[in-house]
C-alpha cells in the first residue's frame, strides 16, 4: 500500500465500529457509530481495519485501499490462534507506547486481562463479561430485578435497596477480582505497566481509584490504545 498523509484505522468491535483519522503519525480523531451505519469518505484513503465480528467485516472487502489486520500480522511472541485482534492490538499498542512488560484490563463489552513481558512474549490473560454486560443481564435473566445505569461512583458496599445491592454486588465483586489480576501481575512483573482501556475503562479505574487508590496509582486510562497498535503496524 503505497504511503499516504492521511488514513483510517477501524476497529470492528461487538458493540460499534471504533474509528481514527491519522495524519502521519498523529491522531487527528476519534468516534463511533453503530454496526448498521453508512459512512462515506474517500476511497482513496488507507483503511487499516481488524474485527472481532465476521459478519461486519465483510461490507468492508470490496473497499480498494483496505489492510486486512490479522493475527500473523502482530509481532508479538506466542499467541495463540483464537486471540482476539482486538487484545493482541492493545497489548502491541500499550507496549509500543508505555513499555514492556504491560498488562492491559480492556473494560468494553467483556473484561479481558492480557499481559505481555519484557521479551513481548504473550503470557495470557482471561475474559469475563464486561461491567455492563452483567447489568444487563440480570435484567434480562430475572422477572423483578430492574436494568440500572452504571452509577458515577460507588455505591454502599451493604445495600439497602435493590438498586444498591445489585450495583454493590456486580461492581465490588469485579473490582476485587481486577485487584487480584494486577497483583499478581505485579509479583511476576514488578515494572510493568498497566492499562486500562475500552468504553468503560475509565469508570472501573475511577471506582478502583475510590478504595484501592495505591493500586490504582500504578494504573493509566488509554482508550487508544488498539489504534496506537495499527499505528505500530503501519509504520513496520
Amino acid at each position: 500500500m503505497e504511503a499516504s498523509p492521511e488514513w483510517l484505522a477501524l476497529m470492528i468491535g461487538n458493540s460499534h465500529l471504533h474509528w481514527a483519522y491519522f495524519e502521519q503519525n498523529i491522531l487527528i480523531k476519534t468516534w463511533q457509530t453503530n454496526h448498521d451505519s453508512i459512512t462515506n469518505f474517500p476511497e482513496n484513503i488507507p483503511l487499516y481495519l481488524a474485527s472481532v465480528v465476521p459478519k461486519q467485516t465483510k461490507f468492508f472487502l470490496e473497499y480498494p485501499a483496505l489492510k486486512l489486520i490479522q493475527l500473523t500480522d502482530i509481532p508479538l511472541k506466542n499467541l495463540y490462534p483464537t486471540l482476539g485482534i482486538d487484545r493482541a492490538l492493545a497489548v502491541l499498542g500499550s507496549g509500543e507506547n508505555y513499555g514492556f512488560p504491560s498488562l492491559v484490563i480492556d473494560g468494553g463489552t467483556a473484561l479481558t486481562f492480557t499481559g505481555v513481558n519484557q521479551n513481548q512474549e504473550l503470557i495470557g490473560g482471561a475474559i469475563l463479561p464486561g461491567l455492563g454486560l452483567q447489568f444487563q443481564s440480570l435484567s434480562v435473566k430475572t422477572a423483578a430485578l430492574p436494568r440500572l445505569n452504571l452509577p458515577q461512583s460507588l455505591p454502599n458496599r451493604w445495600a439497602i435497596n435493590t438498586e444498591d445491592a445489585i450495583a454493590s454486588g456486580i461492581i465490588y465483586t469485579l473490582l476485587s477480582g481486577i485487584t487480584s489480576f494486577i497483583e499478581d501481575w505485579l509479583k511476576q512483573f514488578p515494572n510493568s505497566k498497566i492499562i486500562f482501556t475500552g468504553g468503560d475503562g475509565e469508570r472501573l479505574l475511577s471506582y478502583l481509584n475510590e478504595i484501592y487508590p495505591d493500586i490504582a496509582n500504578d494504573c493509566k486510562f488509554d482508550p487508544n490504545l488498539i489504534f496506537w497498535g495499527m499505528r505500530s503496524l503501519k509504520n513496520r
